[in-house]
């Protein structure tokens, strides 16, 4: 809660200053490399940490985490991502220094989570290993962005942000998402028992296409292989957008959106789908051999802001109000703060296409930063703290 109140701080104060004065910050790395980074992999992770801790022993039958444990990676992180920050506009090489730090902290946990998958006899233990091998994934993308911070690597930099966006905080929400709520599961038995979790591995095929094709187009000099490289990943992502569009008629008609938890979860997953649609879109145009850098930062935000951040804002209020020992139903604010985010990642949408114009810019990061203080302000009092109903947590 206080990396995202800070981050979140740090890049609208950024923002201001960029758009509204004629001294911007200063950087040395790339403004859009740190901000995606940061804004990505410094918060979020956090909260899979405690998530994985929390519901990884009761998916895999193992003993429950002990808390304490965990206070080497909690004091770590801040600390890695801190360097990474303030070297993002002082000196490359404290940026390298905080970043190798991150990957250190996150790698020692990657492993740990490993290990209790192995330790685990649970029948089913799909779900935690597709989340455990993206956390995998995670920690070598933090290591490639410390030797690209080192060796003044801007390309590999680039790679390292659609990593950590597609191959590793992607696959978590959408493991997540697919074991713990019935819908995303397809919600047909037919389709279930003919294709068993086909579904997901469309899901995550069309999301961990994307480093590579990018990769690849950067590497590749022939005009006509690249081209087929986003014809593929159109066929792909378009794929994916219609078994989204499908799920979510599906919930939209058979599921009572009145109630909002399942309202929020519901908005989580429609951003998925417009963020594939628009993933789509982007492999369409550069394969007709255009430029399509609208669309591509349309369909970051879509993923990050209204996917991640939307599915994140739901799951850790529920969470956060069950260990308190109170009802969602209860916290009004939580749903209007909802509909906040969905706001700041349509007018983030709008300045993506109209880049010229700065107001929907700065008015979603505005709105972006309101919505995550007042949501960490709300919750993070009441973390280390007895139950209200009594009851141990």
């Amino acid at each position: 809660m206080v990396l995202l109140a800070a981050v979140s701080s740090w890049w609208t104060i950024v923002l201001v200053l960029r758009l509204r004065s004629g001294a911007p910050p200063p950087f040395v790395v790339a403004p859009g490399s740190a901000h995606a980074l940061l804004m990505g992999g410094s918060f979020m992770p956090m909260f899979f940490a405690g998530f994985l801790c929390t519901a990884g022993p009761r998916w895999l039958q193992a003993p429950p985490v002990n808390a304490a444990s965990l206070l080497p990676l909690a004091l770590a992180w801040p600390v890695g991502w801190g360097l990474f920050a303030a070297g993002a506009q002082i000196d490359t090489r404290i940026a390298a220094g905080g970043l190798a730090l991150v990957a250190l902290a996150w790698s020692s946990f990657a492993v740990r989570i490993m290990r209790m998958i192995a330790a685990s006899k649970a029948p089913d233990r799909l779900h935690p290993l597709v989340i455990a091998t993206a956390c995998a994934v995670g920690a070598l993308a933090f290591w490639m962005g410390a030797y690209a911070l080192a060796a003044n690597e801007p390309a590999l930099l680039a790679l390292v942000e659609a990593v950590v966006l597609y191959a590793f905080l992607a696959p978590v929400f959408v493991a997540a998402l697919h074991r713990m709520v019935p819908f995303v599961h397809v919600a047909s038995q037919s389709i279930e028992r003919r294709f068993g979790n086909a579904p997901l591995w469309l899901l995550l095929g069309a999301l961990l296409l994307q480093p590579p094709v990018q990769a690849l187009a950067l590497l590749l000099d022939d005009v006509p292989a690249t081209r087929l490289l986003h014809a593929i990943a159109f066929a792909v992502c378009a794929a994916a957008t219609m078994l989204v569009a499908w799920i979510a008629w599906r919930w939209r008609t058979e599921q009572n959106l009145r109630i909002r938890l399942l309202a929020m979860l519901f908005g989580a997953f429609v951003w998925l789908g417009i963020a594939f649609a628009l993933q789509a879109a982007e492999a369409l145009v550069l394969a007709s051999g255009r430029s399509a850098a609208g669309l591509r930062l349309a369909l970051l935000h879509a993923l990050a802001m209204g996917f991640f951040a939307s599915t994140m804002l739901a799951m850790v209020s529920r969470v956060t109000c069950g260990q308190a020992g109170r009802l969602l139903s209860s916290e009004h604010i939580v749903w209007w703060l909802f509909l906040a985010l969905q706001a700041a990642t349509t007018l983030r949408m709008i300045a993506a296409v109209l880049p010229a114009q700065p107001l929907p810019l700065i008015a979603a990061a505005i709105g972006w930063t309101a919505a995550m203080l007042a949501w960490s302000l709300r919750y993070a009092g009441w973390y280390g703290r007895p139950r209200s109903d009594a009851r141990p947590g």
